[in-house]
């Protein structure tokens, strides 16, 4: 069952061998950034488990949860890939529009709710957290 996907110019890619420990949209201010406006959707994955080929470019910055996020990217087209966070090196987060198949993964949540502006479109039927969750894995 691997999960398989890469950026947009496909200078990088990567192989998942598992499940993913979580999948959920994210609309933290700084996720607004990253999806020029909307959330993003990203799943979380032991580091173990993921195997990525190619130069990743990397932005580091505080998070609102106070994290120190290291934020990965494809330096030849710009396409977000991955991300993680000093404290829980053991995961990383990928982001869900990199993947291959599009279906293979969607979000079971939705989180910082708190921070979406008014016109969001956050879907109902997932369980809605306000702020920053609990740490998986």
């Amino acid at each position: 069952m691997p999960i398989t996907g890469g950026c947009l110019c496909g200078a990088v890619r990567y192989v998942i061998s598992e499940a993913p420990l979580a999948a959920r949209t994210c609309w933290c201010r700084l996720c607004q950034y990253l999806g020029a406006g909307s959330g993003t959707v990203n799943a979380v994955f032991r580091r173990g488990s993921v195997a990525i080929a190619g130069i990743l470019q990397h932005y580091d910055s505080l998070a609102e949860s106070g994290n120190h996020m290291c934020r990965q990217f494809c330096g030849q087209c710009g396409t977000q890939v991955c991300g993680y966070a000093e404290e829980r090196p053991e995961v990383i987060v990928i982001r869900v529009g990199t993947l291959d198949d599009q279906e293979a993964i969607r979000p079971t949540s939705t989180i910082w709710v708190s921070a979406a502006p008014t016109w969001a479109c956050i879907d109902t039927t997932l369980p809605q957290i306000l702020a920053q969750p609990p740490p998986v894995g």
